[in-house]
């Protein structure tokens, strides 16, 4: 990466978005925040804090708020996509309509495309054609590291140059960034563990404890790593930061979105309900979907996946659901 990256736009003004903003905000980088609402955006402005995706953390006065997508692809060296994976092609349609020529981008989009079954950087290169990219993914609870606590997190991407440059952009003391060249690997993993994690919710909500909790995680790495290395990922990446880190942090964490709506399905909630009560967009929904049919096409098994998707999109008993994984042939652990 020949050109120095010091000024940031982030696209995505979300619990992630933000948290990234304001730590490179406090690492003295330029920083712009793009939202796509230029109501929302006005109200963080005027608080200087995003008081409805990530309260209680004042963003730095040098941080610019704009809902002008020309004005934030303009001011960037380097372009982080930091929107939910479902409205990734809207704002790419609107990068489109502007110069990126001589941009870097990072994705920290964490899902894959339900129709195409791509993974977010696809997207991107689909959209915006062979754009310096790199991927940035790890176990990063927002609130955690907009505080500050200790955070780690994998940049990946095929060229190693770019991969260091975000390194060096984004770690700190309290955030230490690894890099890889797995970038199939490391999206994968942040994506599928989503799924894992509505189920490890699930387990909360029907109060089976943390053996079963367990259980699900464990072999829910089993169906990530099967599934992620027939689609070109290296199995070692699944056992790392971008794998088995983030799906822990992921199942466990309380502030986790996906095991929260896990937790609610397994209580009775419809996934309407559930969903129509959350401000910020739980992935794993989404995922669920391309990730079961992924796994039909490829005929890999993945049991807890189709459990999901059966008690999301086929409104299956959870308690149903579950007893059908402990009812299934006996075998061999692999």
């Amino acid at each position: 990466m020949k050109r120095p990256l010091r000024s940031i736009s982030i696209l995505g003004d979300g619990g992630w978005g933000t948290t990234l903003a304001i730590h490179l905000g406090h690492r003295g980088y330029k920083v712009l925040l793009w939202g796509a609402f230029a109501a929302n955006v006005a109200a963080m402005t005027r608080a200087r804090e995003n008081k409805k995706f990530l309260p209680g953390h004042k963003l730095p006065s040098s941080i610019r708020l704009s809902a002008d997508m020309g004005e934030a692809i303009e001011f960037a060296d380097l372009v982080v996509l930091a929107c939910p994976s479902e409205y990734l092609r809207n704002v790419l349609q609107k990068i489109e309509k502007t110069s990126c020529r001589g941009k870097a981008f990072l994705s920290v989009i964490k899902g894959i495309d339900p129709q195409t079954f791509q993974r977010m950087s696809q997207v991107i290169h689909e959209h915006l054609g062979k754009v310096p990219l790199a991927v940035l993914s790890g176990p990063t609870i927002a609130g955690e590291t907009a505080g500050g606590m200790a955070t780690t997190a994998v940049a990946a991407s095929t060229d190693k140059a770019l991969a260091r440059a975000i390194q060096k952009v984004f770690n700190s003391p309290s955030f230490r960034i690894y890099t890889n060249t797995d970038v199939a690997g490391v999206e994968l993993g942040g994506s599928i563990k989503n799924v894992i994690a509505i189920a490890c919710g699930v387990c909360d909500g029907l109060g089976l404890g943390t053996n079963a909790k367990s259980a699900i995680l464990t072999r829910g790495l089993s169906e990530i790593t099967r599934l992620g290395v027939a689609l070109g990922g290296r199995k070692e990446t699944f056992y790392g930061l971008a794998g088995l880190g983030d799906l822990a942090t992921t199942c466990f964490s309380p502030s986790s979105r996906n095991r929260t709506v896990g937790e609610a399905l397994g209580k009775g909630k419809s996934v309407r309900t559930v969903l129509g009560n959350m401000h910020m967009v739980a992935e794993g929904v989404v995922t669920a979907k391309a990730v079961y049919r992924l796994s039909r096409k490829r005929r890999i098994p993945m049991p807890i996946t189709e459990q999901v998707y059966k008690i999301i999109f086929e409104a299956k008993n959870p308690r149903k659901a579950m007893a059908d994984l402990m009812g299934r042939q006996v075998k061999a652990e692999n």
